[in-house]
């Protein structure tokens, strides 16, 4: 026999079952409403569910029904996610690089319970991780927690920086040296994560791999660099650099073909100003960082591209093709 007890907790399994089996798509009878609820040891006649099914309609969950084949099936129309949103959910935790396999399987599982165990199916299906290139650091996920926490409490943060070696192993820079430096946002740039901060000690804005940061402390000492930061917009940072490698921000003009329009805008943005050089050509001025990584971009685009100006920078690009040639036996 169902326990007296359980019955207390009756509205919360009804809601459960309607989330868990059924959607727009598949219902429920009342006789099998029933049988779920014997399941979690809980009676219940047709008159009690009728009210019941009422008192969730008025709590505001979206239940219908329709008359199919001389039964009667209650659904849940609707919910907190559609299943389209969910699936982009999914896709963006399959792609993203900085969250470990482990941990996608994890995530992807708990949004499955946002569903019907039909739609959850649907998604099941979708889930193509196990080739792709994950993080192997499993501390990214509670680095990127800690560093907010350290962004909203206004702190600094020590912290060790590492790198890979031939072994594949990530070891501590400087020794293990402990870091200090002032966070103040966090940005996510070629399915990575990178924190940028201040560095006192360079004096400078810097950024850093969240996956290779360990031993996080929030030093609860004030942050440095508010100056630099309230100048500082952090998406137009992120375009300016390039594979996020350090160096010294340029305003660079770029001439290029009009067919390459849509690469500087998918770039830079639709803010950036087109200045048309004849019939076939258009000039852009950009404020980049001035890398081996930016130049790498303009090569790597093609003839109908070339950098003109200030000087000492198609200087560079002209020393980096002349490496290029040496290197390659040109």
């Amino acid at each position: 026999m169902p326990k007296k007890e359980n019955q207390k907790l009756k509205l919360l399994y009804l809601a459960k079952i309607f989330k868990e089996k059924t959607d727009e798509e598949h219902g429920i009878t009342l006789q099998e409403i029933s049988e779920e609820l014997a399941r979690y040891e809980i009676s219940a006649t047709r008159k009690t569910l009728y009210s019941d099914i009422e008192l969730l309609r008025d709590f505001g969950m979206d239940i219908g029904g329709e008359q199919r084949n001389n039964n009667y099936y209650y659904n849940l129309l609707s919910s907190e996610f559609e299943l389209a949103e969910l699936k982009l959910l999914v896709d963006a935790v399959q792609s993203s690089k900085f969250i470990t396999l482990k941990k996608s399987n994890e995530l992807i599982k708990k949004l499955e319970g946002l569903v019907s165990i039909y739609q959850g199916r649907q998604m099941q299906r979708q889930v193509v991780v196990s080739d792709r290139i994950k993080a192997m650091n499993e501390s990214i996920y509670y680095n990127v927690d800690k560093l907010h926490e350290a962004i909203n409490n206004n702190s600094s943060v020590d912290f060790v920086y590492s790198e890979w070696n031939l072994k594949k192993e990530l070891v501590p820079r400087s020794n293990g040296t402990k870091k200090n430096i002032s966070p103040w946002a966090l940005l996510w740039d070629d399915e990575n994560y990178y924190l940028v901060a201040y560095d006192d000690e360079a004096k400078g804005i810097r950024h850093y791999r969240v996956d290779k940061m360990s031993k996080i402390i929030i030093t609860g000492k004030v942050r440095l660099g508010e100056e630099h930061f309230s100048r500082t917009n952090t998406a137009q940072y992120a375009k300016r650099v390039f594979g996020m490698f350090n160096g010294t921000v340029e305003n660079v003009t770029i001439e290029l073909e009009n067919r390459l329009v849509g690469v500087i805008l998918d770039r830079f943005g639709k803010d950036v100003m087109i200045i048309p050089q004849g019939k076939e050509h258009f000039r852009v001025h950009i404020d980049v960082v001035v890398s081996n990584m930016f130049l790498s971009w303009i090569i790597g685009l093609g003839s109908g591209v070339k950098i003109v100006g200030p000087e000492h920078v198609v200087d560079r690009m002209k020393d980096e093709i002349k490496r290029l040639q040496e290197q390659y036996g040109g």
